[in-house]
């Protein structure tokens, strides 16, 4: 007996750096019983709107794009409880990462089409939803000098320059951190707060950060590591930068953060709000397609 057909909504902005390349595997997700309807969106604000607009014509989402689109579509994955399959578009692709999924398309639709999925947590920022990480500090100034053409020129080189810039007119704030164990005062040029394991290109936000433990991970950097950072650029890659003694890292479910005067906060690479921020994490929110153990 023939497997039945699942229907599946593609999301894609066909204005993306690489958006008509999406449109290149719907004959592989065809192929291998997925029907296939695209809708086009001009912004990411649209996506979550048009997943529950669609949601009674489809079994499944497909969403073609980076972490910010991805985290787009947060909202409306909520409401209707559609799985969401991953076409990595983005820069980073750090979401893609945390979740095992290849970055070439062809092999990203056939993750889609074998149809193994897990449930994900998601963390929320003043009610803004992420899956990698929420920031205030050096993202924020980083994420504002990173322009569409800047990344569409340069790729993953455009946040390599960006952040020499940033470094060399970092200052530091004050800020007040608040958990369920402990409150903290500290003075800090970035405070991030992570829900999945990579960010920024694939950092990892904690060594043994998931994005399924019902956990956030923070972290604090203290001022005089800038001129440390070089030395730790390694540990950060590997999520060890708790060894030092100018990083501090909490784990928890919730987490509040005071400043002294208003400061943008950035999730997954677009800024959504500003302190007092409130972080919670949503355990098993979202259904999502991964590889198989094998990573097939």
């Amino acid at each position: 007996m023939a497997a039945a057909r699942r229907r599946g909504l593609m999301l894609v902005n066909p204005n993306a750096r690489r958006g008509a390349q999406a449109l290149e595997v719907i004959d592989r997700l065809v192929a291998g019983g997925v029907d296939v309807t695209v809708e086009r969106f001009d912004s990411p604000a649209e996506v979550s709107a048009d997943i529950v607009r669609r949601a009674g014509e489809t079994d499944l989402v497909i969403v073609c794009g980076g972490d910010g689109t991805v985290a787009a579509a947060a909202r409306g994955l909520l409401q209707t409880g559609l799985p969401m399959g991953v076409l990595p578009l983005g820069t980073a692709n750090d979401l893609a990462r945390t979740l095992g999924l290849p970055l070439d398309l062809a092999a990203a639709a056939d993750v889609i089409v074998r149809g193994r999925t897990e449930r994900i947590d998601m963390g929320e920022v003043n009610g803004h939803p992420f899956f990698n990480v929420a920031s205030l500090g050096l993202s924020v100034d980083l994420a504002r000098g990173l322009t569409r053409e800047s990344k569409r020129r340069w790729g993953r080189l455009a946040y390599a320059f960006r952040a020499l810039q940033v470094l060399f007119a970092a200052r530091p704030f004050h800020a007040e951190v608040i958990n369920r164990q402990e409150r903290i005062h500290v003075r800090t040029l970035q405070i991030a707060v992570g829900n999945g394991r990579h960010y920024g290109g694939g950092s990892v936000v904690h060594e043994h950060a998931s994005i399924a433990d019902g956990h956030l991970d923070l972290y604090s950097l203290d001022p005089g590591a800038v001129w440390k950072l070089a030395l730790m650029f390694e540990t950060f890659r590997r999520g060890r930068h708790g060894i030092w003694a100018e990083v501090q890292t909490s784990k928890c479910v919730e987490f509040d953060v005071r400043t002294r005067r208003p400061r943008s906060v950035n999730a997954d690479g677009d800024i959504v709000t500003q302190t007092p921020a409130h972080f919670v994490v949503r355990p098993a929110a979202i259904e999502v397609f991964v590889p198989g153990p094998s990573g097939s």
